[in-house]
């Protein structure tokens, strides 16, 4: 069912029931307001009557009659029988209405059961005991509530006007607001049915609503469509990575492997082969982060524990001085008096020392001499920034904005081997610790990669 609909029933019908409900309970109450207050007018009449008896001490045939005449306006179809303490009959109206049960309700009355009333169609049938201070008497009455009934009538048509009237108001208000209320959804939802989900990228949903929720919702949905057009751009470029770039370098590797059986000097047949070791570890590695950070992002969480930059990054430049020991990397740290408090932050030590292991790389790949700086600087107070410096061949100015696309290798690089992926890779693994990565150059032939991390 549509939410129109749903808000279109459940209100009408609620608003509707209870007013359907609250009219019942009015007529309801009425009634018996009605009845008990005739009631108590018959029992009144029957005491006035009683009263004027009391008055005669002696009873003609004209008493009867004086006294129809004296109430005949008061009830409308009225019988009315009254009896003496011995149960005799001492009055009887003139009225032919008839009485069937009267028996039966007088043995019912007695001064312990004082108050008899019964229901005949529309007649309302009361039996009552009386005293006063000379003598008791037992009344019963019969007659019909001709003006209470014309109210009861009246307020039963005015009630059924205004509860038919309240629901059609309610329900064309419902259907306007239910209508405006879900207009920004239907136009949501065409929007949605407009977007083209099977070819990637997918365009943003540009709608402007005034209503929070759906506005939450549409920057929620925007906020997906982001993820997933990275994660297609992801997944794409891995596959052609894996399908093109890895397959070269597997082909390769396994030639190089295979001409190693052909070497016949076991000294030279041990270096090649540990050569070709390091370019398997380092497509392993590789991979290995591709996948890491696939899995980080897809799941949207990545296992973090507090950690020490410096030693993550003095472990990274151990694993790289083992592949080249006469490269030399100077740590610097600023201030000279450092807080090594500002050290310690939330990381993945795998993904980060592999985001080190790479810049270092670049470094070793892109230096003219066999050096680089490293500067720590713990001078900001809510920030801790590494500062990678190497001295090399220089990028071209229209080459720096692309020096993080995927396979992207500047002229500079033509000499040195390597898949485009590097610099990749520690951006995204700088990002999901909540940080970032910039490169400049401060003078034509310096490089500058920047980590900023958040404390």
């Amino acid at each position: 069912m549509k939410i129109r609909n749903k808000i279109l029933l459940s209100f009408s019908v609620t608003v509707i029931s209870l007013t359907v409900l609250s009219s019942l309970v009015v007529y309801l109450l009425f009634s018996e307001y009605r009845e008990e207050e005739f009631h108590q007018r018959q029992k009144e009449k029957i005491a006035y009557t009683i009263r004027l008896i009391a008055e005669y001490k002696e009873l003609s045939e004209n008493l009867s009659n004086i006294m129809d005449k004296h109430t005949i306006h008061d009830f409308y179809d009225e019988k009315m029988l009254i009896f003496n303490k011995h149960k005799s009959l001492i009055y009887k109206s003139i009225d032919d209405l008839p009485i069937s049960n009267y028996q039966a309700i007088l043995n019912e009355l007695s001064p312990a059961n004082q108050w008899i009333e019964i229901k005949e169609g529309k007649y309302d049938i009361i039996g009552v005991y009386l005293e006063n201070q000379f003598n008791h008497f037992y009344a019963i009455s019969k007659a019909y509530d001709a003006f209470g009934y014309s109210k009861l009538r009246y307020l039963r048509n005015v009630l059924v006007i205004i509860t038919t009237s309240i629901s059609l108001i309610v329900l064309f208000i419902t259907s306007y607001l239910s209508n405006k209320i879900t207009k920004p959804i239907t136009t949501l939802a065409e929007h949605l049915n407009k977007l083209n989900l099977s070819t990637p990228p997918i365009a943003p949903l540009a709608l402007k609503t005034s209503t929070y929720e759906l506005q939450y919702l549409i920057n929620k949905f925007n906020e997906l469509v982001e993820r997933t057009n990275a994660a297609f751009t992801f997944q794409k470029n891995a596959i052609h990575h894996i399908s093109h770039q890895l397959k070269t370098p597997i082909a390769v590797l396994v030639s190089e492997l295979e001409r190693n059986r052909a070497i016949t000097c076991l000294r030279a047949k041990n270096e090649h082969l540990e050569m070709q070791i390091i370019r398997a570890k380092t497509l392993g590695e590789t991979i290995h982060t591709l996948l890491e950070i696939a899995k980080a992002e897809s799941n949207g969480h990545l296992p973090q524990h507090s950690l020490r930059l410096d030693e993550i990054l003095f472990e990274a430049i151990e694993e790289i001085n083992n592949i080249h020991p006469h490269f030399e990397f100077e740590i610097y740290f600023e201030p000279e008096e450092f807080n090594e408090k500002k050290l310690f932050i939330k990381a993945n030590k795998l993904l980060l020392q592999q985001a080190f292991l790479n810049i270092l790389n670049n470094c070793i790949s892109y230096s003219d001499i066999p050096k680089a700086q490293i500067q720590i600087d713990g001078t900001q107070k809510d920030k801790i920034s590494i500062a990678f410096i190497n001295q090399g061949e220089p990028i071209k100015q229209e080459e720096q904005p692309f020096i993080f696309d995927y396979f992207f290798r500047g002229q500079n690089s033509q000499k040195s081997s390597g898949l485009g992926l590097g610099l990749v890779l520690a951006q995204k693994i700088i990002n999901l610790h909540q940080g970032s990565i910039t490169y400049s150059s401060p003078t034509p032939r310096t490089h500058v990669f920047t980590l900023t991390f958040h404390l």
